[in-house]
């Protein structure tokens, strides 16, 4: 049984309550979307959360480094100019504890607490036609009726099941990145085992290793990590950035990542080799994302341009461990750099030449079964008094597919989207009508600086919600014709990547028997808000809008 805190969800009410909206998620996504509905267009709103308070992803990933990869000046929400003023960051990149600490701010400063019930897991989430409805349950019962539905539910917020034979025979602690003890968890002294080297994995393995008797590592995919360039705040870059936000914001989403980078050269192979040195020893030493999204333009499109900077970052763990038998183990050689979410790390490959850490190449020598006290590869066997589980998520998709969303004519979500994902600009699905999903499948949104992606994706679904209003009507539903050529769309900008040939959860290649699929929105993030602009603007096309006549009093408070 994994040592995983959970929560208990509260009694139902016997008779159901009706909202105009209900949004799923006290994260980024819905504390931005309770704000709007309420407070700036005066419909009743309620959000529900399993959690024990608001922060989403940043209330469940607690372990031992979790950290943003996103520095925290743009880690934030745009929408409230006194907010932005007024909070101070201690950090270029916030630790998941400063980012649950503002998280709560927001919450406090806007009075959202009171519209939204904690502990409380959904069941399902049914469209009634007859009503015109959307009826939530959860595992006590009915608690609510809604026009519309707003899925705050993130991206990365279901982990991965692990599927190691003897598992549940181990004796020892088992903890999971993704739903970590809030009291937290003293290795000092212990023998610990991490499998999985992702964006959580390599945070993760850095502090662990400093605190454990002995710490061993189970590889299977090696990934390429860049330095982070962690520091504190400089009083200095934050005096300028505070002075200047509007024009930042406005910079950063006009940029492919949601981020102000503006350093982009076009091609890597349209320069001296000399000259492109320099380039990625300037970026990789500025840290964070630049490397990948401030350097060259087609290091994502053409693979001899990324092969100059895979093997740039191939050259540097070869200069940052000291065993070239490690160093060639931790250095990937199977895909393309940036076609799985690039981690960003600080000593992490110095880690490996510490005493007490031990690498396992599990692709080589797999993981055959765990016992009481060990995990057991073809290899040799590993005592062990605790396993960290950093394994993934079930992305995307599968956070919507736990809410158990019945359509039309009961039409479930999970049969729809057997195949994968069918969206309307990543937002909507046909068969699905009052509900937006916020960042969902087929956006920009992991490819994009996500608070000010989720303020996108919020904005258009409560401006809908107005525009229903203001003409009075009620529904809104993408055609199938509009969602079909969204799809297509997506597929024919992913083809002219390197993307689609790498196991990702970017394509959903982690899961077993997931369909594959893609899940991203690769055309960046302007030509994205343009097209939804327009969308709008065409007073929603690809939409098919509709009065009903079932909803009386169910608008303003």
């Amino acid at each position: 049984m994994l040592n995983v805190k959970t929560s208990t969800p509260t009694t139902g009410s016997a008779e159901a309550e009706t909202f105009n909206t209900i949004v799923i998620g006290a994260g980024f996504s819905g504390l931005y979307a309770l704000h709007r509905l309420r407070d700036q267009m005066g419909v009743s709103a309620r959000v529900f959360d399993i959690a024990g308070d608001v922060g989403g992803t940043w209330y469940w990933n607690r372990y031992p480094g979790a950290r943003c990869d996103i520095e925290s000046i743009h880690y934030s929400y745009s929408f409230s100019e006194s907010l932005q003023q007024e909070w101070r960051w201690t950090e270029r990149f916030a630790a998941q504890p400063e980012i649950l600490r503002y998280l709560n701010h927001v919450a406090d400063r806007f009075d959202l607490r009171k519209d939204i019930q904690f502990n409380t897991r959904i069941t399902s989430l049914v469209w009634d036609e007859k009503t015109r409805l959307w009826q939530v349950s959860t595992k006590d019962g009915l608690i609510a009726r809604a026009k519309f539905l707003i899925a705050g539910t993130g991206n990365l917020s279901v982990a991965k099941k692990p599927e190691f034979k003897g598992l549940e025979n181990f004796k020892g602690e088992i903890y999971s990145t993704g739903s970590w003890p809030h009291e937290g968890v003293d290795f000092t002294g212990k023998r610990v085992g991490v499998i999985g080297v992702g964006a959580s994995g390599i945070q993760v393995i850095t502090e662990i290793a400093k605190e454990a008797a002995h710490l061993t590592v189970f590889q299977r995919t090696p990934n390429y990590a860049a330095p982070i360039g962690n520091a504190p705040m400089d009083a200095e870059t934050e005096r300028q950035v505070k002075a200047h936000y509007a024009e930042i914001r406005t910079k950063s989403r006009n940029s492919f990542g949601g981020l102000p980078y503006d350093q982009m050269q076009p091609s890597a192979l349209a320069i001296s080799a000399e000259e492109r040195r320099r380039v990625y020893d300037e970026r990789y030493a500025q840290g964070g994302f630049r490397l990948i999204f401030d350097s060259f333009a087609d290091l994502l499109l053409n693979k001899e341009a990324n092969d100059t900077v895979a093997e740039y970052i191939r050259g540097k763990i070869r200069e940052r461990v000291t065993d070239p038998q490690i160093a060639d183990i931790l250095s990937p050689k199977d895909y393309p750099y940036g076609t799985k979410r690039p981690p960003l790390e600080t000593n992490y490959y110095e880690t490996y030449n510490r005493d007490n850490v031990t690498l396992v190449d599990i692709k080589v020598s797999p993981i055959e079964r765990i016992t009481e006290q060990s995990i057991c590869t073809t290899s040799g066997e590993y005592k062990l008094d605790a396993i960290v589980l950093a394994i993934g998520f079930d992305a995307m998709t599968g956070p919507l597919m736990q809410l158990g969303i019945v359509g039309r004519n009961g039409e479930k979500l999970a049969d729809r989207w057997a195949n994968g994902p069918l969206t309307y600009l990543g937002i909507t699905t046909h068969g699905f009508p009052n509900l937006f999903f916020i960042t969902g499948p087929q956006s920009p949104g992991v490819f994009y600086n996500m608070p000010l992606a989720i303020e996108d994706h919020v904005d258009f679904a409560t401006d809908a919600i107005q525009y229903l209003r203001d003409h009075d009507l009620d529904l809104i539903e993408p055609t199938l014709e509009a969602e079909t050529q969204w799809v297509a769309h997506v597929y024919e900008l992913a083809q002219h990547t390197l993307l689609p040939g790498t196991d990702s959860w970017y394509t959903g290649a982690n899961i077993p028997g997931k369909p594959r699929s893609c899940m991203v929105y690769l055309g960046g993030a302007p030509a994205y808000r343009k097209v939804c602009a327009e969308v709008v603007d065409d007073g929603y096309t690809g939409f098919t809008l509709d009065r009903t006549v079932a909803t009386e009093g169910i608008g303003a408070d």
